[in-house]
């Protein structure tokens, strides 16, 4: 049986380096010649002087949050896409950010995430992430068939006809958000349905917070956390012992928010991502999250740099139940009802599950006339997420920029 899914994934860090350096100095060099975005981008920068990690970093940096004004002046993609390529889906995420998909095996590179949860052949998983417009459902059965697994494509909700499927089919994994684990596992216990099949489970998306870890421990349940991306693909994932082990074939710098500079070790910094997919090149791609480098390496035998998984957010972008929110969005949510002059979406954390309120300032006079519910059918309009609504009084929200504010913890 094998140690790892990837060949590369116990290599010294020298051998890492060299191949990573020598894959860049490549990936440039095609970006700019078949990338519309890159071509510009670039026009005026040596790539050829472009071979370590210090001269990486001067490169200019891409915003995730940018990709909404630059996909809306050049759809689909903003010309980040080889011209003329074939795309095989196209994905719209919460923004809208839209997202590509082409053909091949283990696309979004999640099998070493699998891998490394347990997974092998002959697995039955139950994948509960989105097959709907959003890549959360296809990235993992992506993953769990390059591992050799059988999916299950049920998507999130419809509980009760869940928990039939793993009377009836008895998976031996699941996949998908871990509060939705933890809802299975209850409203089973309720019904009395039986769920012991389920003994390994790989959770993104969301926070696995101790207190869920512990008690799908209990259950049974062997449950490791993939840290992945709609644009990116996987970027790190848990193993054995702290942290999560990066993915091999991308390089990951740790950077000061608003600056090109890669922060020291054991700093906190926003995620940077490089990734080699000739289909989507994405150079210096900043995903908005926040971690740091954990020093050591993995029990495991992976060699990889590790990295203290999410330490949130360094925009007011949010992750909520697996999906992104974004400030523009949170406008347009305003602007769609006249009397709401100022508005504040506050993520909450209540028994282990994402709740979002939307503060609405409104004057007292017309507050009784404020449609709540219309209000909250925007909310699941533009985020694709229920969200609870608050009316305020004028001026009792702070003028301090602040449009989301994320009250979890970090984790």
């Amino acid at each position: 049986m094998k140690q790892f899914f990837h060949p590369l994934e116990g290599q010294s860090a020298k051998q890492r380096e060299d191949h990573l350096m020598s894959a860049l100095s490549e990936q440039l060099s095609f970006a700019k010649a078949h990338c519309d975005y890159y071509s510009t981008l670039f026009k005026k920068i040596d790539l050829s002087a472009v071979g370590c990690r210090a001269s990486l970093a001067k490169l200019p940096i891409t915003h995730k949050a940018d990709l909404i004004a630059l996909q809306a002046a050049l759809p689909p993609f903003a010309g980040m896409t080889p011209n003329k390529h074939q795309v095989g889906r196209i994905f719209k995420s919460p923004g809208p950010i839209y997202e590509p998909e082409c053909d091949g095996f283990d696309w979004w590179r999640m099998g070493q995430a699998f891998f490394a949860a347990g997974f092998s052949s002959g697995d039955i998983v139950q994948n509960c992430l989105s097959y709907h417009l959003t890549p959360g459902g296809f990235i993992m059965d992506s993953g769990a068939k390059a591992c050799g697994c059988t999916v299950i494509p049920a998507g999130p909700g419809q509980t009760e006809m869940q928990l039939e499927l793993i009377e009836s089919l008895t998976p031996s994994g699941y996949c998908g958000t871990p509060s939705f684990l933890n809802i299975l596992l209850e409203k089973g216990r309720e019904q009395g349905k039986d769920t012991s099949s389920i003994t390994k489970a790989l959770v993104s998306g969301e926070a696995l917070t101790p207190t869920l870890r512990a008690q799908f421990a209990h259950a049974g349940i062997d449950v490791k956390q993939a840290y992945a991306t709609a644009d990116i693909g996987l970027i790190a994932f848990e193993s054995e012992g702290e942290g999560l082990v990066v993915a091999e074939d991308i390089i990951v710098e740790i950077v000061r928010p608003g600056t090109l500079t890669p922060v020291l070790d054991g700093e906190v910094g926003e995620v940077v991502v490089t990734s080699f997919n000739r289909d989507y090149p994405l150079i210096r791609f900043a995903t908005g999250d926040l971690s740091a480098v954990l020093p050591g390496q993995s029990p495991c035998g992976r060699t990889n740099m590790r990295i203290k998984g999410w330490l949130g957010r360094a925009d007011q972008t949010c992750k909520v139940k697996g999906l992104f929110v974004h400030p523009e969005q949170v406008e347009r949510i305003r602007c769609c009802h006249e009397a709401i002059k100022k508005v504040r979406l506050v993520v909450t954390r209540q028994h282990d599950n994402d709740v979002m309120q939307l503060l609405c300032e409104v004057d007292e006079r017309a507050q009784p006339h404020v449609d709540i519910a219309a209000v909250q059918a925007s909310i699941r309009a533009q985020t694709q997420l229920a969200g609870e609504v608050a009316l305020v009084a004028l001026g009792a929200l702070a003028d301090d920029g602040i449009v989301i504010e994320d009250q979890r913890e970090s984790h």
